[in-house]
């Protein structure tokens, strides 16, 4: 199964250079809209509830430190054609957005407020965001 690494390396192949930010969100709704229209994951890591919304800690090791990612060398071929086209109505919805515009609106998408639970604003998290929960939610949009 591909990681998110995979995804990242496919949506920067389409839109280029892209903010790290911007890019986790964009692998964060490509594993939630899997989920629901394809009923199954799209990748094996896991996302966890930070501060500026969801992250996959592996992709973010990939990344660490650069605003702007150009490449995190991950392997686009091991995605199937179901994927690809899950990615591409991902980017055509999502794609155009500003980074701060996609971490708002995860902070309204009850996925990550139900995995922060009750910590404040900015306090770091490590919570895992359950498939469960992003099934859950995004089905019923």
């Amino acid at each position: 199964m591909p990681h998110s690494s995979d995804v990242a390396e496919y949506i920067l192949g389409r839109l280029g250079a892209t903010p790290a930010m911007k890019l986790q969100k964009l692998v964060y709704y490509c594993q939630a809209w899997s989920l629901v229209w394809d009923e199954r994951p799209m990748i094996t890591d896991e996302f966890q509830a930070w501060a500026n919304g969801p992250v996959a800690p592996e992709l973010y090791d990939r990344h660490r430190g650069q605003f702007t990612v150009s490449t995190v060398k991950g392997d686009p071929g091991t995605l199937d054609g179901t994927a690809v086209e899950t990615i591409e109505a991902v980017l055509r919805f999502y794609g155009d957005k500003h980074s701060q515009w996609l971490s708002d609106l995860t902070h309204t998408e009850d996925p990550w407020r139900e995995a922060r639970g009750s910590l404040p604003s900015g306090a770091r998290s490590n919570a895992v965001i359950s498939h469960a929960s992003m099934a859950e939610y995004y089905s019923g949009l």
